[in-house]
């Protein structure tokens, strides 16, 4: 059985019909090939698909798309400019946080997420916020770093 929903994702209106078990990472991967939420350990422990729904990071792998109806999506997709990529994703690039980048969609998302309601979090507010994110590349500190640095650069 599928059902209507209405979700907004990176700025932009979908109407769609999604069977009633699809997650918001299916949908977002599979329907509307937004291949940037990585899929991970799909128990919602590991951050790779992590997404901001109205504001908030979650876990996409455990929310239900039809839970997203009426809902903003924003995914990493949606924080470039063009070719001009967001302070925060910029800050990742110079502070070398980028390694794989498997986990980086996820971090960077919950980075901002954090920097949207704390403006000038200091370092153990910023390992807090990624707690729920894993790396098995950079050890965070550069994470870490590229968290301050945006900080000082958004606006």
């Amino acid at each position: 059985m599928k059902h209507d929903i209405q979700v907004t994702i990176n700025g932009t209106s979908h109407q769609l019909a999604v069977p009633a078990n699809r997650t918001l990472l299916e949908l977002l991967r599979d329907d509307l090939r937004l291949t940037g939420t990585n899929k991970g350990c799909e128990a919602g422990d590991c951050g790779a698909c992590t997404v901001l729904l109205d504001g908030d990071p979650v876990p996409s792998c455990l929310v239900l798309a039809v839970q997203a109806d009426g809902c903003d999506v924003l995914t990493i997709e949606g924080l470039a400019s063009g070719n001009r990529l967001h302070p925060i994703q910029q800050a990742f690039v110079d502070t070398g946080a980028v390694q794989c980048g498997y986990c980086t969609p996820g971090m960077i998302l919950v980075s901002l997420a954090l920097l949207r309601k704390n403006p000038h979090p200091d370092e153990a507010e910023i390992r807090g916020a990624l707690s729920g994110n894993l790396c098995r590349c950079t050890g965070y500190q550069k994470i870490v770093q590229a968290v301050q640095a945006a900080a000082k650069e958004m606006p």
